[in-house]
């Protein structure tokens, strides 16, 4: 699978009907982010199971600012709708098949136990 450009309007429906997505946030004029983009390619495709979705913050603007993105490339991770991976910076390609490997055997339930207990504890 090839990556899918995300906006606002495409943006919550990705990240909620899909199992795994990866968002990379990125910008034209950003060198690292022309870096880390083939890198992200390749990945799509040697894990069809996973959404890749990118995000122009030039023209997401309202978007980017909402996810609270201050430093490009910025990679999210979004397993069954919940965000468990946030990093700014160009990932070489074995740390980005690290991650995935991480983020595909993650315990949801024991991930979503623990935010419970978090929200538990600020109550």
């Amino acid at each position: 699978m090839s990556t899918v450009n995300l906006t606002a309007d495409t943006f919550e429906a990705a990240v909620t009907d899909n199992d795994i997505v990866l968002v990379d946030w990125w910008a034209e004029w950003c060198g690292p982010c022309k870096m880390f983009g083939p890198v992200f390619e390749k990945a799509s495709v040697q894990h069809a199971d996973v959404v890749f979705g990118k995000v122009d913050t030039e023209d997401q603007q309202g978007l980017a600012s909402g996810a609270g993105i201050t430093s490009i490339p910025t990679l999210m991770a979004f397993k069954e709708g919940v965000l468990v991976f946030r990093q700014a910076g160009a990932l070489p390609s074995r740390d980005l098949e690290s991650v995935i490997s991480q983020i595909k055997a993650l315990d949801m339930a024991d991930v979503r136990a623990k935010m419970a207990e978090q929200q538990a504890q600020k109550a």
